[in-house]
């Protein structure tokens, strides 16, 4: 049998140091301001991204990303999430967004928001650029999707395999697998 022996007062004081506190708030700035030209940027053949919020800096809670598609480009074809919701800002131009079977134009100052398992897609059916803010909550670490998207969609021919399997991954899920590399029809 094995006696417990007690305490010394310094392991005490040091216990006592460690204790968690469930009284108060411990106050920290860990604020991130990212200016109009800041930001990590991708380009795509018809799409540049800025990563604005990234996981990283959200704790994986948020992703803001600014979105500039040039005229006829397609963002992405009739797709669903299952973890996380989408929301797009239209701050230039003309968006057009699929919801379900429903084509909708979204112009400037437009937000449409899309909760997961809603099938969507999104492209730029003028001779104008595009621009617009999309978010991801939570962000799923999406900023690996766009890079895949980049290293996936630079490839000649493209894998549909492979970009099934980016997709995914990264909670996308082609309504139309048949369908579902951004070309135009």
């Amino acid at each position: 049998m094995q006696l417990i022996q007690p305490l010394t007062r310094q392991q005490m004081n040091n216990i006592a140091k460690t204790k968690t506190d469930y009284f108060n708030d411990v106050l920290e700035n860990r604020a991130t301001v990212v200016l109009p030209d800041e930001g990590e940027q991708l380009l795509l053949k018809d799409i540049e991204f800025t990563f604005k919020v990234t996981s990283e800096m959200s704790n994986d809670q948020l992703g803001v990303y600014k979105i500039i598609l040039n005229p006829m480009a397609i963002g992405a074809k009739l797709h669903y999430h299952r973890f996380m919701d989408e929301t797009f800002i239209v701050d230039k131009g003309e968006l057009t967004i699929q919801l379900g079977e429903e084509v909708f134009t979204a112009g400037k100052g437009s937000i449409v928001y899309v909760p997961r398992f809603t099938p969507h897609g999104f492209q730029n059916d003028t001779e104008e650029k595009v621009e617009l803010t999309l978010l991801f909550n939570p962000s799923q670490k999406r900023e690996g999707f766009f890079w895949g998207l980049q290293e996936t969609l630079s490839e000649e021919p493209i894998d549909p395999k492979k970009y099934l399997k980016l997709y995914n991954k990264y909670d996308s899920f082609p309504v139309d697998t048949s369908n579902m590399i951004p070309k135009r029809d």
